[in-house]
């Protein structure tokens, strides 16, 4: 008998689980896959390690700052700030056709960037920031209100509002052009008002901390142990089945996999419950280069581009939609060292059904078809590459939905958000992007929290 099982060796799956370790409880996190991290994680290929899913930590805070969701969460897991060698970006940007936003970890510069673009929005740019709630107001209005429509009635330039929207859908929108203020207001703040930052190993580095911290603890993880079903006793969860038939007791359950995945396996839950409707997901190129990137001329750590003065954040007829998207090089923080090769990796969203009509040599056709067509888009906005590329990988919405569980490749899970984190059952919750919190601190915090709130009591 386990005090927890945990379903996913995710961000938000490893942080609670190394919470709840710490305080003695008997833990047992169970990851479908021979690999932690779901979609934030890293793999080998050719003698290469590739990172997928993270592009930067948001939330930076530098050494020995006590304030914000990155001081908690190392307060909380006990880490030390050098840990995790996190590097501060180099400087990013919002490219659209008629105006461009620089913006670093330092906010004065995009302060200065909206004020010399926009002049006439310098003082509605600084009431935005105002109304921003902060992280210990997340959800406690219990309103879902339309970002866009508060926005739209502070900031009165139509270019301005969709520029600010660009980046912060694309690290956390879950549905389509629009997000509630709440999550907003916690992206706006992450991206911009904290910062970016990568530890010189990518996601290796955070993961193997958070799996090493848990079983040195006394946690259990256990690796092609994926949950088939949640056997459910009058309004309690008794046990979980896993893939194989064995059977584990629990007192509490706390799933990362998505809401509408963890009610599929709840077997007093009907197993077509449709997922809920927007689902966003995407592609991602990533091409290993020649040389550095900023020898190509190349000096931003993450660029976010709109080919229009209009941002279309939705799921596109086609199987990509290169009208947007965003362009990171990992080599552009500020680390002591370079890295030894150049990366460039260029996202876009994606239609998940159309991915999935695909038969098997026609989907290897079109993936080597949409990265040709992804690197030219890219091309548009920084100095061409292309000649640079030595290699390279690329992930689809199918490659999503197989690491993540999620339906429809749904990178940020599904649109509608459970920020208590309870179900219909007293002692099964869930954390993780169907929590609310997004990014790669938002779901460690998100573990954290439900952690706290239901299980340590």
């Amino acid at each position: 008998m386990y005090d927890t099982i945990i379903i996913g060796a995710g961000m938000s799956g490893l942080a609670a689980g190394v919470r709840l370790a710490h305080f003695g409880k008997k833990v047992c996190i169970l990851e479908r896959h021979a690999a932690i991290g779901g979609l934030n994680s890293f793999y080998r290929q050719r003698g290469r390690t590739f990172d997928v899913g993270l592009h930067a930590v948001t939330n930076y805070a530098a050494k020995g700052a006590r304030s914000g969701p990155l001081a908690k969460l190392f307060r909380q897991l006990r880490f030390a700030w050098d840990e995790w060698a996190l590097a501060p970006q180099l400087g990013s940007v919002i490219m659209f056709p008629t105006a461009a936003l620089r913006f670093s970890n330092d906010f004065s510069l995009l302060e200065s960037e909206v004020r010399c673009r926009f002049p006439r929005q310098t003082d509605n740019f600084r009431r935005l920031i105002a109304s921003l709630h902060d992280y210990d107001q997340f959800g406690a209005s219990g309103a879902d209100r339309s970002a866009r429509r508060v926005v739209s009635e502070i900031i009165s330039d139509p270019l301005l509002i969709e520029m600010i929207f660009c980046p912060v859908l694309f690290y956390g929108g879950s549905r389509e052009n629009d997000i509630d203020f709440d999550q907003f207001s916690i992206l706006f703040r992450s991206i911009f008002l904290e910062g970016l930052a990568r530890p010189l190993a990518g996601v290796q580095r955070i993961l193997t901390l958070l799996a090493r911290r848990f079983k040195e603890q006394g946690g259990e993880l256990r690796l092609k142990a994926g949950a088939a079903r949640i056997v459910v006793d009058g309004d309690q969860a008794r046990k979980v089945v896993l893939e194989d038939g064995s059977e584990l007791e629990s007192r509490y359950v706390l799933s990362s996999a998505g809401w509408t995945e963890t009610m599929r396996l709840c077997d007093d839950r009907p197993a077509d419950e449709p997922p809920s409707p927007g689902r966003i997901s995407v592609v991602e190129s990533i091409s290993v280069l020649d040389s550095q990137p900023r020898a190509l001329g190349h000096e931003q750590t993450i660029i976010f581009f709109n080919d229009s003065d209009v941002f279309h954040y939705e799921k596109p007829d086609g199987l990509v939609d290169l009208r947007s998207g965003t362009i990171c090089s990992p080599n552009n923080f500020a680390y002591p060292e370079p890295l030894e090769e150049g990366v460039l990796r260029i996202t876009a969203l994606a239609n998940y059904d159309r991915w999935a009509a695909l038969d098997a040599e026609s989907y290897r056709l079109a993936k080597e078809e949409q990265r040709e067509r992804l690197l030219e888009s890219a091309a548009r906005f920084v100095p061409d590459f292309r000649p640079s590329v030595i290699g390279g990988d690329m992930f689809t919405p199918l490659t999503i939905r197989r690491f993540t569980g999620h339906a429809e490749g749904a990178v940020y899970g599904s649109a509608a958000k459970r920020r208590d984190g309870a179900s219909h059952l007293k002692n099964l919750f869930i954390c993780g992007n169907d929590q609310g919190l997004v990014g790669i601190v938002g779901a460690i915090i998100s573990g954290i929290g439900i952690a706290n709130r239901y299980l340590l009591k």
